[in-house]
Order: structure tokens, then C-alpha cells, then sequence
């Protein structure tokens, strides 16, 4: 089967988060003084063929621990859906902004 995925990969709690920092800085002078405990992380979005949802779920959080993500200052979050025969990859225009 094939997977469209997203891990969500964000700095563990009490991990200092200086671009999160940065930005609630700025917020209140561009006229957003209600915004606050702002914190970045970073999403990616890839196709997984595995035999099941448990096995791409297995193989991406193997994934994340060994490469993607920080496992000592980043916590992750995958997420699965499955991708019907003969649709696109759910990906398109996702390229760089």
C-alpha cells in the first residue's frame, strides 16, 4: 500500500526555541500584542509504500529517531492516510514557498 504522510516535528518542552522567540518579539509591533508562546517546528510531507498502516507507521518513526528529528530536543508526530489507487501523491505544489 502506498501512504501519504506528515511528521510534525516541534522542540521538546523546556527546549529553548529562539526563532519561536524571535518572532513572539516582533508580533506585538506589527500589531499582534494577543499572540503569545509562539514556537516553530517543521512539517514534512513524503509517500511511504508499506504492507500496512503499522508498518509505514514503523518505518517512518524509525525514520524520524535516526534522521529527521532530534530525538533529545525535538519531539515528533507522524501522521498516515491512505492513498487510493491512481490518486496523486496529495503532495502537489508543495514545493518550496
Amino acid at each position: 500500500m502506498r501512504f501519504v504522510a506528515s511528521v510534525e516535528i516541534m522542540p521538546k518542552e523546556g527546549i529553548a526555541d529562539p526563532q519561536g522567540q524571535t518572532i513572539e518579539r516582533a508580533l506585538p509591533s506589527l500589531g499582534f500584542p494577543a499572540i503569545r508562546e509562539v514556537r516553530v517546528g517543521k512539517r514534512i510531507e513524503l509517500i511511504v509504500d508499506a504492507v500496512d498502516a503499522a508498518a509505514a507507521e514503523a518505518s517512518l518513526s524509525a525514520a524520524c529517531t535516526r534522521f529527521l528529528a532530534n530525538p533529545v530536543i525535538e519531539d515528533f508526530a507522524v501522521r498516515l492516510a491512505a492513498q487510493p489507487e491512481g490518486a496523486g501523491t496529495g503532495l502537489e505544489g508543495a514545493g518550496p514557498a
